[in-house]
């Protein structure tokens, strides 16, 4: 593992509980000592969609800055090319060939509607719940005496189910249940839990200022309620109530800037008008639910720039509040940027020199955007090109805030198969000795039929049971398959694929 003294814009090279009451209740222990943590997860931003990452069309100062203030990342991977499994990945400590969710199983499909306003909207919304059985980070977190927040998709569970957030370690909740929801800026509703509001569960709060206008057409853009702007609001409100002497813990899966490309007509945007003054036009596509598109690329920059402004201002509240010096915020996507609703990663070179993008198991698909800053902790502008994924943030913050042994602790004792698969990097992040580095790591996605392992330099990419093999060292963009050359080599990664792969009833992909 190496750790570089300074930022470079090119393309380095480079782990099933049932609830215990515990879990879900705060823990007596306060102490200050321990660190607060905000943890942002952004939503299908490629890995070169950043400045600090090369990018040149998009202003992204805040995040930029908060680079040259911590640690970047060049090798850090999300837990799945997309959504739902990526962020299961980030919540269990699992792989997923281990964990429960492993796509974006829908629940809102062929089922009763109801009505808002003259617009439709499905009584069940929301992805395939979590496993009751596996402690995730939240719990583990509350139990170890923070309070916890989470501001953004949730997509651990539809409306109703075994795993919302009210049941799983989140004291306040605010956003989106079912991730299919959050494809639109403009919902009719979003969802909530605080119980110093009332709440006793998840609840919906109904846009009343959106409903009158319909779903889709031009009328859609006299919607006002910005769900993105709302959340981050929400957000902003909840780490406001946080003070020094009881620490916290915060989740902001921002929305941005995946889907449809709608945003408020204001300074942001209109600036980037200007500056694509020659811009795209989408005209929508048949069975899309995105409504059409003017201006597709100063749409899509100014939606990254609008996060920008949002970790701005979330990091300048710590430094307001006192609470900078004892507070790891992260910033990182939850997999790599996708072509839906008009956006073009051809155009902004999104890809950042990486082949594929969301959905697919290349290195564009899973390798992401990955910040980390504590002031006095973490060397400032240092860039590492350890290699992790989503499923070492469970130990890394357990590390951090002094849990031993987290899958000792936490593991189902009546599960001999509750998997945690991940590796701490505080030792990393600190910059002390005893840095431990994966064999491999491990994805697999059933609705491509794609397996990604990574062994060293080596990765292999399986399609629909077909390995393909590269040499990362030498072939960054995964163009030329060497499985032909290094028959061992693909001999001992299939073996691995097939030791990780646990059967779900749920989710298949092809074993080679």
């Amino acid at each position: 593992m190496k750790i570089f003294s300074s930022l470079e814009s090119t393309v380095l090279m480079g782990l099933c509980v049932t609830a215990i009451p515990g879990w879900a209740q705060k823990s007596e222990t306060t102490t200050a000592a321990k660190p607060n943590i905000i943890y942002i997860m952004c939503d299908d931003m490629g890995y070169g969609d950043l400045g600090c990452y090369g990018q040149k069309y998009i202003s992204t100062p805040h995040i930029d800055n908060m680079a040259s203030e911590g640690m970047r990342f060049t090798q850090a991977y999300a837990g799945s090319p997309v959504s739902a499994p990526s962020r299961a990945s980030f919540m269990t400590g699992q792989h997923s060939g281990h964990c429960e969710v492993r796509g974006n199983k829908e629940y809102w499909r062929d089922v009763p509607m109801m009505k808002y306003g003259d617009n439709d909207e499905y009584t069940v919304v929301g992805q395939h719940p979590y496993d009751p059985g596996h402690i995730i980070l939240p719990e583990i977190m509350k139990d170890n005496g923070y309070t916890t927040g989470m501001f953004g998709k949730w997509a651990g569970g539809y409306e109703g189910s075994v795993s919302t957030p009210d049941k799983r370690g989140i004291d306040e909740f605010y956003g989106y249940i079912c991730q299919f929801q959050a494809h639109l800026y403009y919902p009719n509703f979003l969802n909530r839990y605080n119980p110093a509001k009332g709440d006793t569960t998840v609840v919906r709060v109904t846009m009343e200022d959106n409903i009158p206008y319909p779903m889709y057409g031009d009328d859609y853009f006299k919607r006002t309620q910005y769900s993105a702007d709302m959340i981050h609001q929400e957000a902003m409100d909840w780490l406001d109530r946080q003070e020094e002497g009881r620490p916290f813990f915060g989740i902001l899966t921002y929305t941005l800037p995946h889907a449809e490309l709608a945003q408020p007509r204001d300074s942001i945007l209109l600036d980037y008008h200007r500056r694509f003054f020659e811009d795209k036009t989408w005209g929508g596509q048949e069975g899309s639910r995105y409504n059409p598109s003017v201006h597709t690329h100063a749409q899509f920059a100014g939606m990254i720039t609008r996060l920008d402004h949002y970790v701005g201002e979330v990091l300048a509240k710590l430094k307001e509040k006192g609470l900078d010096d004892n507070t790891l915020v992260i910033f990182t996507s939850d997999n790599g940027p996708h072509e839906e609703g008009g956006a073009d990663p051809e155009f902004f070179g999104r890809d950042g020199q990486l082949r594929g993008l969301k959905r697919q198991c290349y290195e564009g698909g899973i390798r992401v955007p990955f910040i980390a800053r504590w002031p006095g902790k973490i060397q400032s502008g240092s860039v590492t090109d350890h290699q992790c994924a989503f499923y070492d943030i469970m130990p890394t913050f357990c590390d951090l805030i002094g849990v031993d042994n987290y899958a000792g602790k936490y593991a189902n004792k009546e599960k001999s198969t509750d998997y945690f698969d991940g590796i701490s990097f505080a030792p990393t992040l600190m910059g002390t000795e005893g840095q431990q580095a994966h064999e491999f790591l491990y994805w697999e996605f059933d609705e491509t039929d794609q397996i990604g392992l990574r062994m060293g330099n080596w990765k292999m990419v399986v399609k629909k049971g077909e390995p393909y093999l590269y040499d990362l060292a030498t072939d960054i963009h995964e163009d030329n398959d060497v499985a032909a050359q290094h028959p061992d080599i693909v001999a001992r990664m299939t073996d691995i694929i097939r030791a990780q792969h646990t059967p779900n009833p749920h989710f298949s992909v092809t074993i080679p």
